[in-house]
């Protein structure tokens, strides 16, 4: 979801219109930031970076082609490795080369045709971005990045359910993401333009509309590239975020891999809440048979 890098990110000031400082001594936690040295310090010698308007695109950029990289290095080594192998969510289907080469492809089209021309517009016509001189405390940097989180969740789940249900909507811009039935991590953003702008569009305005701090921002971003990136990647690991979150809340891999097989379940990105209000949760399992992936691609075309 590295589309972010579409728009610069405002440097808001956060939760101090909350006197985040009273709410801080009332819990018995430091009024000082625990941020504020490490914040300090990137002003002092990074801050002509930071306030460039490129630097959200940077972030973004290389988050995600960091994250694709390291997947992708697990997707080859895992046919010869087999305590690797075992999480893999369907390891009879290794990940090819002309795989990675496809997504690959328009990933790379995607980022040279839409996000390196927005880029450079900003840097163009765009004046570099204020920087608050107080880090965000602790409490109000992870809140921020929970709420931004929560925002994020039900307007993708809405747009999903919404390209799912229209199927003029699925024609013309999701399939694209759907030409895979079981995803890898390139599969992340395998997208079209226009799918590939409004995912960028709600990662950078839910910040400003929570009025977040820049740092609070950035971390939002690469929280969402990470799992976005982890929800595509194909394994099902015991460290896998949707194994430390309790109760089912959260979806991860093996919830939007069913979802690419079973394309009517599991609309929302991150949380399962709305997906059991809609109807639409569906507790994944491993396909052993062809007929799962025909109904699948019958799936594909839900109304």
């Amino acid at each position: 979801m590295n589309a972010g890098g579409l728009f610069s990110c405002l440097a808001l000031p956060w939760i101090s219109h909350l006197d985040m400082a009273n709410l801080t001594l009332g819990l018995g936690l430091p009024e000082q930031s625990v941020l504020q040295p490490a914040w300090d310090y990137l002003l002092q010698y990074y801050q002509a970076e930071l306030r460039s308007p490129l630097f959200p695109v940077v972030i973004s950029v290389s988050t995600y082609f960091l994250m694709v990289t390291l997947y992708t290095a697990l997707d080859l080594l895992a046919p010869s490795w087999p305590t690797l192998n075992r999480y893999k969510l369907h390891p009879d289907r290794p990940v090819t080369w002309e795989n990675i080469w496809t997504t690959l492809g328009l990933t790379a089209y995607n980022h040279l045709v839409y996000i390196f021309p927005a880029a450079v517009g900003q840097w163009l016509w765009r004046p570099p971005i204020p920087l608050p001189p107080d880090a965000p405390s602790l409490m109000g940097f992870l809140l921020g990045i929970l709420g931004c989180t929560v925002m994020f969740d039900f307007q993708y789940y809405l747009w999903h359910l919404l390209h799912h249900r229209v199927a003029w909507l699925y024609r013309t811009f999701h399939v694209v993401h759907h030409q895979y039935l079981q995803p890898f991590s390139l599969v992340t953003q395998y997208l079209s333009a226009w799918e590939l702008i409004s995912v960028g569009f709600w990662t950078t305005v839910d910040p400003l509309l929570l009025q977040c701090h820049c740092l609070t921002a950035w971390g939002f971003m690469v929280f969402t590239i990470c799992v976005a990136t982890e929800d595509h990647c194909g394994y099902d690991f015991p460290w896998s975020l949707h194994r430390l979150v309790p109760f089912g809340l959260w979806g991860g891999p093996p919830k939007h891999d069913a979802h690419h097989r079973m394309p009517g379940t599991n609309f929302a990105p991150f949380f399962s809440h709305w997906d059991w209000l809609g109807g639409t949760n569906l507790v994944p399992t491993t396909p052993t048979e062809d007929t799962l992936v025909t109904e699948g691609l019958k799936g594909s075309r839900d109304k």
